[in-house]
């Protein structure tokens, strides 16, 4: 089964047309965590419905798995994963550095993916025979960089307050090792790496649909990406990803401490 990148873009323009309407727009936000802050957005809601319609309609035998409205069919070979806007902090606070996530599984490995960002105008996919942007500059294949030092490295982090007790002593450590850090990106930071403008990415207790959409993104732009202990990234967790084997084995050496 092959998904074309023309598929993809439907995708993001049907997100778009509900995410875009309601940015800086001063909407109701909601809160799905008690005792904390998780929020969520209509635009969060309306993105993923209009999501799921158009993969049903495209794909009535695949599995969904959404961050809003919950699992259908994910038994199935082929299970799609969404988060409708990854980076609803950065969403309510008008800042364009969240984005949807959208990606598609094969029997449990993530095959297909995009990133959209679509404020900025921004669309980062990979559909299998690479990954590939297309927005301000004219479209492009991806590529990472060829870092291969931790010296020379760009590391970014959404906070590092995710990270406590020795974790947190373990990334200290890590950043101590870079060239420059950078805070508060969400799933821009991944894209950016696959984009070829940044070296390490390192995020803790991400959930399947936070990752799955940017796993091929990496890979087919040549990355690397894995839970800190070296496994398959699918199924969330604490999340490291890297331009060059050198620099993603030297960060796991780090971070697994």
């Amino acid at each position: 089964m092959t998904v074309t990148s023309e598929f993809l873009r439907r995708i993001a323009m049907a997100a778009a047309a509900e995410t875009l309407p309601r940015f800086r727009a001063q909407g109701a936000v909601s809160n799905k965590l008690a005792g904390g802050f998780d929020p969520v957005t209509e635009a969060d809601q309306e993105a993923e419905r209009a999501v799921r319609a158009l993969i049903n309609a495209e794909f009535p035998g695949h599995g969904i798995l959404g961050e809003e409205h919950g699992s259908e069919n994910i038994t199935n070979s082929h299970v799609w994963v969404i988060d409708p806007i990854d980076g609803t902090r950065a969403f309510i606070s008008g800042v364009p550095v969240w984005g949807t996530l959208v990606g598609l599984t094969v029997d449990g490995d993530a095959v297909a993916g995009l990133m959209s960002q679509p404020f900025i105008g921004e669309l980062f996919y990979a559909d299998g025979s690479g990954a590939y942007y297309e927005g301000p500059g004219g479209p492009r294949r991806l590529t990472v960089k060829d870092t291969t030092s931790l010296a020379d490295a760009t590391l970014f982090t959404t906070t590092p307050a995710l990270f406590t007790g020795d974790a947190r002593g373990r990334f200290d450590a890590l950043e101590s090792q870079v060239r420059l850090s950078r805070y508060g990106t969400d799933c821009y930071a991944f894209a950016m790496l696959a984009a070829g403008q940044i070296d390490i990415v390192v995020e803790a207790g991400l959930k399947p649909y936070d990752i799955v959409g940017l796993i091929p993104v990496i890979e087919q732009a040549g990355g690397i990406v894995t839970t800190f202990d070296g496994r398959a990234a699918e199924k969330g967790g604490d999340i490291l990803a890297a331009a060059t084997p050198e620099l993603h084995a030297a960060a796991m050496a780090i971070l697994r401490g």
